[in-house]
């Protein structure tokens, strides 16, 4: 799923952002209620993690909002405070699901799965497009019964193309999505061309394919698996 956890904490914010995301899911983080409105209205997300006690507005203020402008996005609301009354507050303002802290991951992680279930949203645990597959938990790769070593940032952008089921993806989309993490500023967005031509050895060359198709003046598209 496509998650925007909302938390003040950056120890856990960031706890939760390797988590998530080792368990295959997209993950953006903000770190006061402002800007979790703000991203939350922005783009399109499977599922908030939002905490209740956050800077500028609260979780509750946050998710009453999103509500009031007809958002369905599912919302997990994370507090340190605990009993009936917080509870109750958190589903009144909208939240589908409460867990207060100290939490267990793996219940938050089976607590997500069962909002991606209940939305109908949950993450696919394989992509497939015609013979190529791409198992994201166990971040392998093949085409057919043939195996295919790939890089973690090509598996990401591998991703990336395998997600948008035959719509064009822009590079800064890709950019985004595979190399947010990176420290030390701006990426060349070079980059992306760099591993499009890296993956098309791998995927389709050797199989006398031509699956991953330039897109002139916006990117990259994977296309059908005619050979």
């Amino acid at each position: 799923m496509r998650i925007l956890v909302v938390e003040d904490e950056e120890g856990l914010a960031d706890t939760l952002r390797r988590g998530l995301g080792a368990a295959g899911h997209w993950v953006d983080v903000v770190h006061d209620g402002l800007r979790g409105l703000e991203a939350a209205r922005s783009r399109e997300y499977d599922a908030l993690v939002l905490d209740v006690m956050l800077p500028g507005i609260n979780g509750y203020e946050v998710c009453r909002r999103l509500r009031s402008l007809g958002d369905p996005t599912a919302v997990l609301m994370l507090t340190a405070k605990d009993g009936e009354h917080d509870e109750a507050d958190g589903l009144d303002a909208g939240a589908d699901d409460y867990l207060a802290k100290p939490f267990s991951f793996v219940v938050l992680l089976a607590r997500l799965r069962a909002l991606g279930r209940r939305t109908g949203r949950e993450q696919r645990a394989t992509l497939q497009v015609g013979d190529l597959v791409l198992d994201v938990a166990a971040r392998r790769c093949r085409r057919g019964e043939r195996e295919i070593e790939l890089t973690a940032r090509e598996l990401a952008v591998l991703r990336c193309l395998m997600e948008a089921e035959g719509a064009a993806v822009d590079k800064q989309h890709i950019l985004h999505e595979v190399w947010r993490d990176t420290p030390g500023g701006d990426i060349d967005p070079n980059i992306v061309e760099v591993y499009v031509s890296s993956l098309r050895r791998k995927v389709d060359t050797p199989f006398q394919r031509r699956t991953i198709h330039t897109v002139r003046g916006v990117g990259y598209r994977l296309g059908s698996d005619a050979a």
